[in-house]
């Protein structure tokens, strides 16, 4: 009995001293849970009741994980170690020179970067260069699109067309309407300029052209709605109607003043205003015939016509046969007058043709 006693003794010290090396194992690697599932396992292998000692030692002497992280200690030289302790390694991510933990990535705020970034963003050499850059092209831009728009049409010899004010409106559309009163006719000039529409009346303008079309066309779709005819076709065409026919009369001018050699200050500019003016007739036909049906459209369709016919053949008189006396006499020069005159009453004849044609299916 006394020798079973020893020996079990003895086997209970060996095993004691496994499991101490077990533990110590375990604190070293801070960990407790692995290391008891390890004892629990090599119960359940050896099924000997000498790793119960152990694993109620263990549970009662403090060998469990703190809540606090211990200091690592060097194990024992002589003790040999189940498995290696590589948690004092450096991590091979950091190693090979990656992002870690507590790196300061350049103390930019979370709320992302603060005004001094901006400010350094423009203080920057080169974005102040490729700014300045970027300026000089859309400058250069800008001086190309206008010098192209210069080839063809003078943006300031255009500015004078719409220099008005609502005194000469209101002036310049009783004079359409009543030009039967007016006596001077004669644009009047300053040191070889001619005035500017606001401060002549018999200066031509292409405001009251413009906004006439403007007009007309809106006019134009009321009517058809009333008619219950509308649609974006139907107004598509009476507006395309109206700018060709234009077109087409200043074409036929220009051709006419070119092949009868007319040397006068006309400019095509001044041919679409005059050509233009007739939209205010075309609009009080419209209303006349709207308001006063069939009757009062033909009375105030020959009310425009005769007022229109009177004030173009007035206003190009002084145009085109005034300057007959800056041509050479030649063999031909007594016919002139005569084909400029002509070419006046042509262009004035020629209005009350047109109101009626883009009047005439919008008054039923």
């Amino acid at each position: 009995m006394s020798r079973y006693t020893n020996h079990c003794t003895a086997c209970v010290l060996i095993w004691t001293n496994r499991c101490t090396l077990l533990i110590h194992a375990a604190t070293q690697a801070q960990t407790s849970r692995p290391i008891i599932a390890t004892l629990n396992e090599k119960r359940r292998v050896y099924g000997s009741t000498i790793l119960h000692v152990a694993v109620y030692i263990m549970d009662h002497h403090g060998y469990r994980a703190s809540a606090k992280p211990r200091a690592r200690a060097a194990p024992p030289a002589g003790d040999p170690l189940l498995f290696d302790d590589t948690s004092s390694a450096a991590s091979p991510m950091n190693s090979q020179g990656y992002y870690s933990a507590g790196y300061d990535m350049g103390g930019a705020p979370p709320g992302g970067p603060g005004p001094a970034g901006v400010n350094n963003l423009f203080a920057d050499p080169m974005a102040s260069a490729a700014m300045m850059y970027g300026s000089s092209l859309a400058n250069q831009g800008k001086d190309m699109v206008n010098k192209e728009i210069s080839r063809y049409v003078s943006v300031n010899k255009l500015k004078y067309f719409f220099a008005v004010d609502s005194k000469y409106v209101m002036k310049k559309l009783l004079l359409l309407m009543f030009p039967y009163t007016h006596q001077d006719w004669e644009v009047r000039y300053h040191r070889d300029t001619p005035l500017t529409p606001r401060h002549d009346v018999n200066a031509p303008d292409l405001y009251i052209p413009s906004m006439a079309f403007i007009t007309y066309i809106l006019l134009a779709g009321m009517a058809l709605g009333i008619q219950k005819r509308f649609s974006p076709e139907m107004l598509g065409l009476c507006a395309s109607t109206a700018l060709v026919w234009v077109v087409i009369e200043v074409l036929v001018m220009l051709l006419s003043l070119y092949l009868l050699t007319v040397h006068s200050d006309l400019s095509t500019f001044d041919l679409i205003a005059y050509s233009g003016y007739k939209y205010v007739g075309m609009i009080f036909t419209v209303l006349g015939g709207l308001l006063f049906g069939s009757d009062g459209y033909f009375v105030t369709l020959a009310w425009s016509s005769c007022a229109l016919m009177f004030f173009i053949v007035r206003s190009l008189k002084m145009k085109i046969l005034s300057s007959l006396s800056n041509d050479s006499l030649g063999s031909g020069a007594s016919a002139k007058p005569r084909l400029r005159l002509y070419i006046t009453v042509a262009c004035a004849v020629f209005q009350p043709i047109i109101i009626y044609w883009l009047t005439s299916h919008l008054v039923r």
